[in-house]
């Protein structure tokens, strides 16, 4: 089996363990977890072992001398570049920030994502968001009214998505639509897209891309993010198995400079500045 993030400054090996609690519909061999040396980091000072726990589900090994750090906050998980601390955390917010002014003064239905999709009249598509990251297209996609699975294979994304989403749960004011509408599946997408039910109607990939080289300096999350995950080397070999899986359609999102995924081209697509999203028909029920 070949891993889609393999330019990793983290240590991985892959374990079977258990199935996350909101994905249970699924059989069990899907859920490949990698065992993962990172730095541990609580911060929270409250010596309840709660950063044990967390690794301890999510296969994560401390490793004192790693560059990468998962810190636990007061507040929430993040996660940072020890050598470059002017970067920041990075962390899932759903309430918050960025995604609560997306939420109430972006586009909404006109969003390029959400156009992508085919969102029209009262068609709210069922979506499989196969490479999840930080979650945010998918949130995107859930609060238009789609209901959406996510997959993340890399245990510490995985794990940032979850506090996020477990915060996202406990809010008044989103928390009851986008735990109806928002999961997190920790799986592999190349292993669990052949045997997701029920089939969704469209399947979502945005899988790493390198920057150009001038823009290598790019926004601080992007460098953090990249620095754990780097690129999606064995990309093109989702394409094939999401189109058999989407019932309407598959929807890649890329670069405006990046060659179609697995060099198949398509006249179908969402143009925006800076990216496209090219849509692929998928195989009916």
């Amino acid at each position: 089996m070949r891993w889609r993030r393999l330019l990793t400054p983290v240590t991985y090996s892959c374990k079977l363990l258990g199935i996350h609690a909101l994905a249970a519909f699924l059989p069990l061999e899907l859920f490949r977890v990698y065992v993962v040396k990172i730095c541990l980091i609580d911060e929270t000072g409250a010596g309840d072992g709660a950063l044990s726990v967390l690794a301890s589900r999510w296969g994560l090994e401390h490793d004192e001398n790693n560059l990468m750090a998962l810190v636990l906050t007061p507040s929430h998980l993040e996660l940072r570049k020890r050598d470059e601390p002017k970067l920041g955390g990075i962390f899932v917010d759903f309430v918050g920030g960025a995604m609560a002014h997306r939420r109430k003064f972006g586009g909404g239905r006109g969003e390029a994502v959400a156009k992508a999709v085919g969102i029209k009249g009262d068609y709210l598509p069922d979506v499989v968001d196969a490479t999840a990251g930080l979650g945010r297209d998918a949130f995107v996609l859930a609060s238009v009214g789609c209901r959406v699975r996510m997959l993340e294979r890399n245990p510490v994304v995985a794990a940032l998505l979850d506090d996020g989403l477990a915060r996202g749960y406990a809010d008044p004011e989103i928390g009851a639509w986008l735990q109806e509408r928002l999961q997190l599946i920790h799986a592999s997408s190349l292993t669990g897209l052949a045997d997701i039910t029920p089939r969704p109607q469209v399947v979502y990939l945005d899988p790493m891309f390198p920057h150009k080289q001038k823009s290598a300096l790019v926004k601080k999350e992007m460098r953090v993010f990249q620095s754990l995950v780097g690129p999606d080397l064995d990309a093109d070999g989702l394409l094939e198995p999401a189109r058999l899986l989407a019932t309407k359609r598959v929807v890649v999102k890329r670069p405006d400079y990046a060659p179609p995924l697995a060099d198949v081209a398509t006249t179908n697509a969402v143009v925006t500045k800076g990216h496209r999203f090219d849509i692929y028909s998928g195989t009916p029920e």
